[in-house]
């Protein structure tokens, strides 16, 4: 009898212990981590730069009076379609109805003269800052060569460094004289501006006595008017701009500079979000060589290049796209239609180079791979994976080599 109840605790004592053991090692056994998984595919992937743009006529026509005189109220509005040489866009009174007498047209006649001497004196000036920035930059350039040889000093340096960009400074101030005179020149023969106008010939000979109609320059529709009302104006003053937008509209974007050196002429442009059913085409035409210094939204000064867009889709297809719209522009600078390809979220550093975590059999295993370019969604394999493979997707510290995986499921 004694026999049969320690037999009895012996069984009972083995079977508590072996259903501890069970339970703990049930608590404590390693479970599988969830992740979000993807699959490496081959298929078609674009790389492009991504910009906010603006549309406008590539050549519009500013309509500007052509003497002083006194501006009719406008009878047009902007949209209204206008043909070259046959619409009326504007009636003008002129202030002196004999417009240039004698005295008056020597003495415009001489200003003229006088703006043209000035303006070839700034061009010669202009040609005399070249030289000597060619001598500054070569004196400068030789200093860096003797300098490296130690045969002249660092404050020698330093002088002709300034002297090179203080001659480069005068370039700029040259070139900026020249503009100021031929505007000066522009300015002085508007003056000369008097009854051999074809508009005021026509009003003449009408028998409209001092009105002076103002003939549409080209074919188009009226893009704006700066002038509406009745109101004095002296010559030259722009009244209202005039530009063809079914033929003549384009694209014009301004990148970030280290962007501006990505792209090429003629590269392929996708033109997006500009209220369409869908997106327009279009090809980069001219990329300007001189970068403008603006300041973001943060504050940060950027240098902006502007970049023309030259819109490739039929005029029916962006039908009410007009002059200083909106648009997103996606300039393409590489594109293959069969790379192999990778979500960018699987992507990891590992020491100099990039990594992913692939799964065979529910395994993860830390594999090195050779990216290409990358979009910010997909990235394109060169080496390490194959199409097919399955990948972890944004992999946390717990996900590590070996260790067992299990796919998340989205309620």
């Amino acid at each position: 009898m004694p026999q049969r109840k320690t037999r009895s605790r012996l069984f009972l004592g083995l079977a508590t212990a072996l259903l501890i053991g069970g339970a703990l090692t049930a608590a404590f056994w390693p479970r599988p981590v969830l992740v979000d998984l993807g699959e490496v595919t081959r298929g078609p992937m674009k790389l492009t730069i991504d910009e906010e743009g603006r549309t406008r006529v590539s050549e519009p026509y500013v309509v500007s009076t052509p003497i002083a005189g006194r501006l009719q109220r406008l009878e047009v509005d902007p949209g209204d379609r206008v043909e070259k040489g046959r619409t009326v866009i504007a009636h003008m009174l002129p202030t002196n109805p004999s417009a240039l007498d004698i005295r008056t047209r020597e003495q415009a006649q001489a200003a003229v003269q006088a703006a043209q001497a000035a303006l070839r004196l700034a061009r010669a000036d202009l040609n005399a800052a070249k030289a000597r920035r060619d001598l500054a930059q070569a004196e400068y350039q030789r200093a860096v060569r003797l300098a490296r040889s130690k045969i002249i000093s660092q404050a020698a340096l330093d002088r002709a460094r300034q002297n090179f960009r203080v001659a480069s400074a005068a370039v700029d101030t040259a070139e900026a004289a020249i503009a100021m005179r031929e505007a000066d020149l522009a300015n002085a023969r508007a003056q000369l501006i008097g009854f051999d106008d074809r508009g005021l010939a026509r009003a003449l000979r009408n028998g409209r006595g001092e009105d002076i109609p103002l003939y549409a320059p080209t074919d188009g529709r009226i893009l704006r008017i700066m002038q509406e009302s009745e109101t004095t104006l002296p010559a030259g003053t722009p009244i209202m701009e005039i530009g063809d937008v079914e033929k003549d509209l384009e694209v014009v974007v301004e990148l970030i500079s280290s962007d501006a050196v990505r792209i090429a002429l003629d590269a392929p442009v996708i033109i997006d979000d500009w209220g369409g059913p869908q997106p327009l085409k279009g090809r980069v035409r001219r990329i300007d060589p001189f970068a403008v210094t603006k300041v973001s939204a943060l504050g940060v000064e950027e240098q902006r290049v502007p970049v023309t867009v030259a819109l490739t889709s039929p005029p029916e297809e962006r039908r009410g796209l007009g002059h200083g719209y909106r648009v997103e522009a996606r300039i393409i600078v590489w594109q293959s239609d069969d790379a192999v390809r990778v979500p960018s979220g699987a992507l990891f550093r590992k020491g100099e180079g990039w990594a992913v975590f692939r799964v065979v059999d529910s395994v993860v295993k830390l594999t090195p791979v050779r990216i290409g370019h990358d979009n910010g969604v997909m990235a394109e394999v060169r080496e390490g994976l194959a199409p097919g493979d399955t990948v972890v997707l944004y992999p946390s510290a717990a996900v590590t080599d070996g260790r067992t995986v299990a796919p998340r499921q989205l309620e």
